[in-house]
């Protein structure tokens, strides 16, 4: 939370109706925000007085957020609602249209553009006139872009509640291919291509040793675990939730193939939230979730949690060639030493280790940080996961066992 001075106090302030409408915003943004929880707010800031600015914000934040990431959008919109004399102007310029390369957008913060959605509801948008008073200029923009290609492509962290609810909705309809594994195993086929001799000299045996009938066989095809170690941590709060969401799609979709789908969260911990993401409807299945991972939003130790899952957990999950998804930004504090260590036992353990980053989203990134460096050299593809479309993309590293992603590139700059 930024700081600033403390609150004036105005002499015909309207506090219980400014909070009312507070919380109607934080409605808007995807908070669940009931009257009950209106008239605790009052009754805590009618308790905790209305003389300190922190002590205002935590009555507040106490009574409308109860789970980890709703904070960043409670604290954008008390920052411009509560505080900024300008954030009027500040949001409708996060609102309008701008054209690139003429007057570039500002760069909105994490949950910025819900906030400002949020509080502006339904307001139009300032009408743009030219400087020297001439006419006003009109551009057709019908056909130009589609809101559909514009959604796959935006990032988590800028959506608003209602863009993320579509995201929602296009994660689940995605299709997560996996690639049949040819087991050594056999089993009888009447058009089988492999000659089953054993079953042919006994059904012979029963005719007076003569051949009647070839016996055949085929080749037992098995399915692939899918297993997802996902990041949890502050640095990927904005995106973990989408790619639980992510998770939950695969371990419920019918007839997806795979055998099982074993889904993890890591922080400070390792959490196994398998069979919490197995109920079928994705809000209780991530509350519950979110009740068992007590490390949500905190520090990152990914050598110590690959450390554990692979003395927990690999020889339980990891046999028949699974499949990794690794889901992080790759920010350690634990030793590179040890997370090279780990990284090498998980790689050897599994069929294919695929690490997505939401991080890729920059054009700029180059692997400076020493978990990074650490695991890049480790996993066999490396793609980015920030948007519906990186999501989407993910189907190319599952069924191609040449794909690698961006690894080779960014393995030139090491």
């Amino acid at each position: 939370m930024a700081r600033y001075a403390d609150l004036p106090l105005p002499e015909d302030g309207r506090l219980a109706q400014n909070i009312t409408h507070f919380a109607r915003a934080l409605r808007r943004a995807g908070l669940p925000v009931g009257p009950g929880r209106v008239v605790d707010a009052v009754r805590a800031v009618e308790a905790a007085g209305f003389t300190e600015r922190r002590d205002f914000f935590y009555t507040l934040q106490a009574c409308f957020v109860s789970r980890p990431e709703h904070r960043v959008v409670f604290a954008q919109i008390f920052r411009l609602y509560w505080r900024d004399p300008q954030f009027l102007e500040h949001m409708m310029q996060l609102l309008t249209p701008m054209v690139r390369g003429v007057n570039e957008a500002p760069k909105a913060q994490a949950a910025e553009r819900r906030a400002a959605e949020a509080l502006l509801d339904q307001a139009e948008a300032p009408p743009i006139e030219q400087e020297d008073g001439g006419e006003e200029v009109e551009f057709d923009a019908t056909l130009t872009f589609s809101a559909q290609e514009r959604l796959k492509e935006m990032d988590f962290e800028q959506m608003t509640a209602h863009e993320l609810a579509e995201a929602r909705r296009a994660i689940a309809a995605l299709d997560l291919p996996v690639r049949p594994i040819a087991s050594r195993r056999t089993a009888p086929a009447l058009r089988g291509q492999v000659a089953d001799w054993r079953r042919t000299m006994r059904a012979a045996l029963r005719s007076g040793g003569e051949v009647r009938d070839l016996a055949r066989k085929r080749r037992v095809v098995r399915y692939p675990n899918l297993v997802a170690l996902c990041d949890i941590s502050g640095s990927m709060s904005s995106y973990s939730r989408m790619l639980l969401h992510f998770l939950h799609a695969a371990a419920n979709a019918k007839g997806a193939g795979w055998a099982q789908v074993h889904s993890f969260t890591f922080g400070t911990r390792l959490t196994n939230i398998t069979r919490h993401m197995r109920a079928r409807d994705v809000d209780a299945a991530l509350i519950a979730a979110g009740t068992e991972a007590q490390d949500w939003e905190g520090g990152t130790r990914i050598g110590a949690c690959l450390h554990a899952f692979n003395r927990d957990w690999s020889r339980r999950v990891m046999g028949q060639g699974a499949v990794v998804l690794l889901i992080t930004d790759g920010l350690d504090r634990d030793d590179p030493n040890l997370l090279a260590r780990e990284a090498d036992r998980l790689r050897l353990s599994a069929r294919k280790v695929i690490w997505l980053n939401p991080l890729l989203r920059w054009d700029g990134f180059a692997p400076r940080a020493q978990g990074v460096r650490a695991l890049l050299p480790r996993v066999d593809s490396f793609r980015a996961g920030h948007s519906v479309q990186t999501l989407g993309a993910l189907a190319d590293a599952l069924t191609r066992a040449d794909d690698v992603g961006d690894k080779a590139r960014l393995m030139a700059l090491l």
